[in-house]
């Protein structure tokens, strides 16, 4: 029991060390993610469009 105690404390003590991220840079992560997944879909779709135009063509 005296071991749980323990390290319920620790676990407390670690959490008040937390840094959490501020609003403006979890806005400005969210939106450079977002971007970068509509560049890399749009990426993959013409691509794919390209491969499957070529084996359109082939066969």
């Amino acid at each position: 029991m005296r071991k749980m105690l323990d390290f319920l404390k620790s676990v407390r003590a670690e959490w008040f060390k937390v840094v959490w991220p501020s609003r403006d840079s979890v806005v400005r992560a969210t939106i450079m993610i977002l971007i970068f997944s509509a560049v890399a879909a749009l990426f993959f779709f013409v691509v794919d469009s390209v491969l499957n135009a070529i084996v359109g063509w082939v066969f």
